[in-house]
């Protein structure tokens, strides 16, 4: 006796044994192909093969149709406006296309904006008196200051002061002209300049403004002289000719002395007097009388005891 039967006789009544269920059929490979798309909702695409038992499985949907197969026509299709065709072209679409969304966001804006009522009393700020929503505060104060900002363009910089030249004031309060004060102070500048170039020049001998003076000359008469000067050239000779040399051997044989006059002009003395390391010679109204501390006769003497014992030295070198 089985246990359903036992259970059966003495307790219950005994179950119906459960039927089986009938098993899948395994799909053979290469039976169904194509897209295979797993979607709840998609219904009635292709012929699908509906089994009460199996309700979640895949739909299967033929692409393979002889129509696909045998079309040669290309079936994309562009979406959209083309690709432009150069850079200037997309710049200037960008540009269309910039002036366009803010066009569009200025109209989503007055449309959002509240509506205002200009009647009634206003404050200071530009704002209606009274309960209002922080919107409608938001859009009084805009509108104020776009107002106002388009008065300060239409009225330009005369209004505003901008590039005007600033008024300087005193302590007590006396407008400054400051043009009068800028060339009072370029004519104080110019007089200390002045004043400084006649000290400089002042500190100079009479000799240096004479040899500047000849070399201005010299470098003016350069300008038509010839590139090269041989030794036939007169001018070049005679100048060569003035000049005096305090080492020139044959000074003494000359006949023609230039002692009437001095560089500068002025006449120079006549007779002896006593050497200087400068070469300066006495004028005309010198009275012969030596009023130094006698410092240039012994600079002399020493300088000549030295060349002398230089000398002696080197001939009693040579005597050994």
């Amino acid at each position: 006796m089985s246990l359903a039967d036992y259970l059966a006789k003495n307790y219950l009544t005994a179950d119906s044994k459960p039927e089986r269920r009938p098993k899948k059929r395994k799909r053979k490979d290469g039976a169904q192909s194509g897209i295979i798309i797993a979607d709840d909702d998609a219904l009635g695409w292709g012929a699908v093969s509906n089994r009460g038992d199996d309700e979640d499985r895949p739909l299967n949907i033929d692409v393979r149709s002889a129509e696909f197969r045998k079309t040669r026509k290309n079936n994309w299709q562009t979406v959209g406006s083309a690709a432009p065709s150069s850079a200037d072209q997309a710049a200037a679409d960008a540009i269309i296309a910039a002036a366009a969304a803010e066009n569009q966001s200025r109209v989503l804006e007055d449309e959002d904006a509240p509506a205002l009522d200009d009647s009634g009393a206003k404050m200071e700020s530009g704002a209606h008196a009274g309960l209002q929503t922080a919107d409608q505060v938001t859009a009084q104060l805009k509108r104020k200051q776009e107002a106002e900002r388009q008065r300060f363009l239409a009225e330009g910089m005369e209004r505003s002061g901008k590039g005007t030249e600033t008024i300087y004031r005193d302590a007590s309060g006396r407008i400054i002209n400051v043009a009068m004060k800028r060339a009072e102070a370029r004519k104080k500048a110019e007089e200390e300049a002045a004043k400084a170039a006649a000290q400089l020049e002042a500190q100079k001998g009479d000799v240096q403004r004479v040899e500047r003076d000849k070399r201005r000359e010299a470098l003016k008469e350069a300008k038509f002289m010839p590139v090269a000067r041989y030794a036939d050239d007169a001018e070049l000779n005679e100048e060569m000719k003035e000049q005096e040399r305090w080492n020139d051997p044959a000074a003494q044989f000359l006949t023609k002395t230039k002692r009437g006059k001095s560089v500068t002009g002025r006449p120079l003395y006549a007779g002896a007097f006593m050497p200087n390391r400068y070469r300066i010679l006495p004028g005309h109204r010198w009275d012969g009388v030596d009023r130094g501390n006698g410092f240039e006769k012994e600079y002399f003497a020493a300088r000549n005891r030295r060349r002398d014992l230089k000398e002696l030295d080197y001939a009693w070198q040579m005597d050994e």
